[in-house]
């Protein structure tokens, strides 16, 4: 039987959706794009709107697959489980903490045609999981980290994901090693909260970057979002000395005003924040500094935001996720008061993105003039490659030799509106 799977949400669902992929095909499922007799949805739950965009995806899918056995799995089934078990279409609900059990679920479905809604409570360890395929990517992305502690006053992930859990050294090891046995030159590092990685096993993120780095075939680390009060200077030094960890660091923000961060429950000031930037910025040269805004917190006035947007200018972000507050049912903040109108929250947004975009232009322009080793990802057009360099900047290059899966020496001419476009440094070789 044919599986093809649509991921909803973050680089964790990605790495989750082909684990499972994984599972399937190890219990003889054939994977597939498009139209399939068994469709996985991995589901997100982050907002409001991504709920919809569930049942939109659901729809779509029996609409398009009137056949086809539906399954879905992941944040939304495990956070909201009598919302998930109420929409019709899927065949089977899953969530987070048993998807061990989607190929034995599948089996049984296929057997008795009853319908399957099994959510089982967050479990107390790292689920064991591993991926050593990725389809069709140039780099891997690999799950270290699950849940979170920190109970944000918007956010409903920990009640999607449970408490923090890493990933054994023992478990991580063998996988990075067989993802580099497979070619992959890049790995990204991901978590929900990802410097939270080790705190229940007496281990720190730092130890699993330098698990990464000393797999031989793997030429670059990368790491996912950030939680920023976690890097302290003796964990950035730490850091610092692994060549292969990309110079390129999401930390997220939310707000450039304290009393916004307090409202919001988050851990740190804005000037804190400020410290570790330039501490990091002091230690990797040519850095990448990207981060998420949110604009229209409940109780967010006109002072504060314009207190945010200062700061975002001064913290001369290399790219900004900008994004305007929701309110989550389940979450404090749902009920605060001085609830932003949408109106007043698009133009906030609207702003926000302008200044976010004049420093992305800005970091980009820097850049030119710079010899960058470059990991080619996808051929956007005829005889022209798309590649990143360490710190991500996105890098078209024409060539009428085939470059994707390489890393290449790339000099850096010219700065456009989201890339830059270079040549192949000719002092350099193919490989």
């Amino acid at each position: 039987m044919k599986v093809s799977a649509i991921t909803l949400g973050c680089k964790v669902n990605q790495y989750e959706t082909q684990a499972m992929l994984g599972q399937l095909q190890q219990a003889g499922f054939t994977i597939c794009d498009g139209s399939a007799d068994i469709i996985l949805i991995n589901s997100c739950t982050v907002t409001a709107q991504s709920d919809h965009k569930v049942r939109q995806t659901l729809h779509h899918a029996r609409r398009e697959n009137p056949s086809a056995i539906l399954v879905l799995t992941g944040c939304m089934p495990q956070a909201f489980p009598d919302k998930a078990a109420a929409l019709s279409e899927a065949d089977i609900v899953l969530g987070n903490s048993n998807r061990a059990s989607l190929v034995n679920n599948i089996l049984h479905y296929l057997s008795t045609h009853q319908r399957i809604v099994d959510i089982e409570p967050h479990a107390k360890t790292f689920e064991p999981m591993k991926v050593t395929n990725f389809y069709e990517r140039t780099r891997a992305f690999v799950k270290i980290e699950d849940g979170c502690n920190r109970f944000c006053s918007y956010c409903i992930i920990p009640y999607a994901r449970g408490r923090v859990r890493s990933k054994p050294l023992s478990d991580l090891r063998p996988e990075l090693q067989s993802i580099g046995a497979h070619g992959y030159k890049e790995v990204v590092l991901t978590g929900i909260n990802l410097p939270a990685y080790g705190q229940d096993l007496g281990l720190t993120l730092c130890d699993a970057v330098e698990t990464a780095c000393a797999v031989p075939e793997i030429q670059r680390v990368r790491l996912g979002s950030l939680e920023p009060e976690q890097l302290t200077p003796s964990v950035i030094d730490r850091l610092a000395k692994q060549q292969k960890l990309c110079p390129q660091f999401h930390l997220s923000l939310q707000s450039g005003c304290d009393r916004t961060l307090k409202r919001m429950n988050r851990h740190y000031t804005a000037d804190e924040y400020r410290t570790i930037v330039r501490n990091l910025r002091h230690v990797f040269p040519n850095a990448a500094i990207t981060t998420d805004i949110m604009v229209g917190f409940a109780g967010e006035t006109k002072e504060e935001f314009q207190e945010s947007l200062a700061f975002a200018k001064e913290m001369a972000f290399a790219k900004v996720h900008v994004f305007a507050y929701s309110r989550r049912p389940g979450t404090r903040a749902a009920d605060f008061p001085g609830q932003i109108t949408r109106a007043e929250k698009e133009r906030r947004s609207h702003r926000m993105a302008a200044t976010a975009q004049k420093t992305r232009t800005a970091f980009l322009q820097e850049q030119v003039g710079r010899t960058e080793p470059v990991l080619f990802e996808r051929q956007k057009e005829t005889g022209v490659y798309e590649g990143y360099t360490p710190n991500y900047t996105p890098v078209m290059v024409a060539s009428g030799n085939i470059l994707s899966g390489k890393i290449l020496p790339v000099k850096i001419n010219d700065a456009l509106s989201d890339c830059c476009s270079g040549t192949l440094d000719k002092t350099d070789s193919m490989e």
